[in-house]
């Protein structure tokens, strides 16, 4: 409980630390690289403020930031906005359509065996189903990107033109959750899980082979509605996220020493496993607006650096949150082998860490020791400071949007700036 509570106040007071003076902007850490995702071109982690270098098929430079940078920036993006702005609520500037898009899930996932139907809904259900965190994403930058109207149309042939694009944009909004939930069910059998958004996991309540099932049969459905839109590019855009959900997992299975204690593998990782679906899905949003390549890879590079932020949170969060704000159990991750950046952060602080992470964790004496090279290291700022990074990525990609005048539009690219902030920010 003692260093439970260090850890928490240690995520607290990087915060606080973060913001006290411009001079913490300066702060870095040591210069490295690692190798992009692709593994063509190192990334280059540098001190010193982030370069945000051009998008090009995914790859681009990092380095470290902060809370504090991030911080400076997002007011500074919403100072410039507007002389005067209301606060924002993402969620509630799509809330009819998240509404919508919810009753038509559950549609969706209608089965003819009772016991297969009940399973695939388990997660849609009223109450359980989340605040639709990607679908949120996806419908504002759907608005923030609307789709360039030719002079020449007519009144009726524009609204025609604009509804069926938001009607197919919904729908790749419902194709990611069902991607999304596929990938939780198998990952919590995959994983023993017991529990998942606060209540007993599928696997847990109706045992594997029904949630590995209920698992196979949302990715078949959510197949259908991909089909039906009858866009190669965005067909081939999603088919490659299921082959990332799927590598990604299994580059977390079957992990050497080595592997499992390098960064760059890490990333990739990560990567595959959470910033694919929602960066592919942004970029389908804007092919179906009938954006440019150009924009659409800027659309790309928000969702991928929004999703790596979220997830290197989402570690941060596993040893300073508790469980019943994750809705999981804390310290999950490293119980189950599974190393993530705070530990691999803590290592290159301490050497000896390495030792512990090869033996594995199963003796509770080498998860505290473990534990206590975490608190001294500063693997928990680092990592926040990461996060940061990334999500001033995803800021940069949106201000780099073409300009529009119209207040829908810049609205929408608000509330997918401020979504950069509150993911760095929440605490659940």
């Amino acid at each position: 409980m003692p260093l439970r509570w260090a850890l928490r106040n240690l995520s607290s007071k990087t915060r606080f630390y973060g913001e006290i003076a411009d001079g913490y902007l300066g702060f870095l850490l040591a210069p490295r690289s690692y190798t992009s995702f692709s593994g063509e071109k190192p990334l280059k982690l540098c001190s010193g403020f982030p370069v945000a270098s051009k998008v090009c098929g995914g790859r681009g430079s990092y380095c470290y930031g902060s809370h504090a940078f991030h911080d400076v920036r997002y007011q500074i993006h919403q100072e410039r906005s507007s002389v005067v702005e209301e606060p924002l609520d993402p969620f509630s500037l799509v809330a009819d359509e998240l509404s919508t898009l919810a009753n038509r899930l559950r549609s969706m996932v209608v089965a003819e065996v009772p016991k297969l139907a009940s399973a695939a809904e388990y997660f849609f259900k009223m109450g359980v189903e989340g605040k639709r965190f990607r679908p949120t994403v996806l419908l504002l930058m759907a608005s923030a990107l609307n789709m360039p109207i030719p002079e020449s149309a007519a009144e009726s042939v524009l609204h025609g033109m604009l509804k069926e694009t938001r009607a197919r944009q919904q729908c790749i909004a419902e194709i990611t959750e069902m991607i999304h939930v596929a990938s939780l069910l198998h990952d919590d059998v995959l994983d023993d899980a017991d529990t998942r958004r606060g209540i007993g996991s599928l696997n847990f309540v109706m045992g594997n082979k029904i949630s590995v099932l209920a698992g196979d049969f949302l990715l078949s459905r959510a197949c259908v509605a991909l089909a039906s839109l009858k866009n190669t590019e965005v067909v081939s855009l999603l088919a490659t996220v299921v082959e990332h959900l799927v590598t990604g997992e299994t580059m977390q299975m079957t992990t050497t020493s080595d592997q499992r204690c390098s960064m760059e593998y890490y990333l990739q990782k990560t990567y595959y496993k959470t910033a694919s679906l929602i960066s592919n899905s942004c970029k389908a949003i804007a092919l179906l607006a009938g954006q440019t390549a150009e924009v659409s890879m800027l659309a790309y590079d928000y969702g991928r650096n929004l999703g790596l932020a979220y997830q290197l949170i989402d570690d941060v969060l596993d040893f300073t949150g508790t469980s019943a704000s994750l809705g999981k159990g804390s310290l999950s991750d490293i119980r189950h082998g599974i190393i993530t950046a705070p530990v691999l952060f803590a290592i290159e602080e301490f050497p000896q860490l390495r030792g512990l992470v090869d033996r594995g964790f199963d003796n509770p004496s080498d998860l505290d020791l473990a534990l206590d090279y975490l608190g001294k290291s500063q693997g928990i700022q680092r990592t926040q400071e990461l996060a940061s990074n990334h999500a001033s990525l995803a800021a940069a990609a949106i201000d780099s949007f073409p300009e529009s005048d119209d207040e829908d539009v810049r609205i929408s690219r608000r509330a997918l700036v401020d979504l950069t902030h509150r993911v760095i920010t929440r605490t659940k």
